[in-house]
C-alpha cells in the first residue's frame, strides 16, 4: 500500500488510541511487524497553543517511521495552524479524527460529530492539506446512526478536499464500540474513492485481518483495542503465546517505556498495559493481582522478570 509518497511494507496497521499509542507501544508495535503506526489523537489546540504536555505527543524515533500523528479539532483555522506544526517534525503521514465516538469530543464539534457536517469536515480537510507536507489521511465511521450511513459520500468528499487514505472503523457513532460491525460499509467505500481504504473494527487476530482485506477489498486492516497486551497480533501463527513469550514482550515494552518516560510518574498507566499481557493465560488473574499491587516501576520490571 502507498499513502501518498509514503509506501507502507504490510497492511496490517496500528490504530490510534487515546492513552495507549505512545511512542513506546508504536515502537514494539512495529517490531512485531506492524506496517505503519498512528499516535493517539492530538489536540490542535494544545499544539497552537504550544502546551508543553501535547508537544510530547509529537516526540517519535526514526525507528518507528513511517508514523502518523492524529490530529483532532473543529476549526479549519487552528487544525491547519496544527498542521503546520507537525509538518515540521520528522512525521510521515497526519490523520484527521472524524470518527472519535467520546462525549467530550463531540461536545466540542470534533470526531464523529464533524459526520453530521460535511462542509466543515471538507473544509478542515483542505485547511490541513494546505499546511502539511505530508500526506493527510483522514479517520470515519460509517455514520452518525443507522438511519444516516453517510461513508460513502463521505469518503468522495474527503478525498476531493485533499485526503489521500480513508480509514473506516465501520460502526457508526451511536454504536460506539459495541453492536456489529458491517464489512459491506467498508466494500463500498473501497469501490467509491480512488485513494487507499483501510478497514477498521473488531479485528481480533491476524486471520480475521486477512479475511477483511479479502472480503471487502480493503487496502490495509487497522488494529485496535486487541493490540492491547497483544502486540505479536501483526504476526501470523501467534493465537496462543506462552508465558515467556509474553513476558519477553512485555519486558521489551517496559524496556521502552523506560527509554522515553520518567516512569514513575506514568505507574497507573503501564500497570494498565502489563496487566493485559496475560489475558487468557491459566495464571492470569494472579499475574495481574500481583502488577496492580506493584508500588513503583523497578517493583513491576523486577516481577515481570521473575515470571
Amino acid at each position: 500500500m502507498q499513502i501518498g509518497a509514503v509506501k507502507i511494507d504490510n497492511p496490517f496497521i496500528l490504530a490510534p488510541l487515546a492513552g495507549y499509542t505512545d511512542l513506546a507501544f508504536r515502537l514494539l508495535c512495529r517490531e512485531y511487524g506492524a506496517g505503519l503506526c498512528y499516535s493517539e489523537m492530538i489536540s490542535c489546540h494544545g499544539l497552537v497553543f504550544r502546551q508543553q504536555k501535547t508537544l510530547d505527543m509529537l516526540q517519535s524515533d526514526p525507528a518507528e517511521r513511517p508514523v502518523a500523528m492524529q490530529l483532532f479539532g473543529s476549526d479549519p483555522e487552528i487544525m491547519g495552524e496544527a498542521a503546520a506544526i507537525i509538518a515540521e517534525y520528522p512525521v510521515d503521514i497526519i490523520d484527521i479524527n472524524m470518527g472519535c465516538p467520546v462525549r467530550k469530543v463531540i461536545k466540542k464539534g470534533a470526531g464523529a460529530a464533524l459526520m453530521k457536517n460535511p462542509k466543515l469536515a471538507a473544509n478542515i480537510i483542505r485547511k490541513v492539506s494546505e499546511n502539511a507536507n505530508q500526506p493527510v489521511t483522514v479517520k470515519i465511521r460509517s455514520g452518525w446512526d443507522h438511519h444516516t450511513i453517510v461513508a460513502e459520500e463521505f469518503s468522495k468528499m474527503a478525498e476531493d478536499a485533499g485526503a489521500q487514505a480513508i480509514a473506516l472503523h465501520a460502526r457508526t457513532w451511536t454504536d460506539g464500540f459495541s453492536g456489529a460491525v458491517d464489512w459491506g460499509v467498508i466494500e463500498k467505500v473501497k469501490k467509491a474513492v480512488s485513494i487507499p481504504v483501510i478497514g477498521n473494527g473488531d479485528i481480533r487476530s491476524y486471520q480475521d485481518g486477512l479475511e477483511m482485506l479479502s472480503k471487502t477489498g480493503c487496502d490495509g486492516v487497522m488494529i485496535g483495542r486487541a493490540c492491547l497486551g497483544n502486540p505479536w497480533i501483526f504476526q501470523p501463527d501467534r493465537q496462543d503465546p506462552s508465558l515467556s513469550f509474553r513476558v519477553t514482550a512485555l519486558s521489551r515494552h517496559l524496556e521502552l517505556i523506560a527509554r522515553y518516560n520518567a516512569v514513575d510518574k506514568i505507574l497507573a498507566k503501564t500497570t494498565n498495559h502489563a496487566g493485559k499481557y496475560f489475558k487468557g493465560h491459566p495464571q492470569a488473574a494472579a499475574i495481574r493481582k500481583r502488577i496492580y499491587e506493584t508500588r513503583s516501576f523497578e517493583e513491576l520490571r523486577n516481577f515481570v522478570n521473575s515470571l
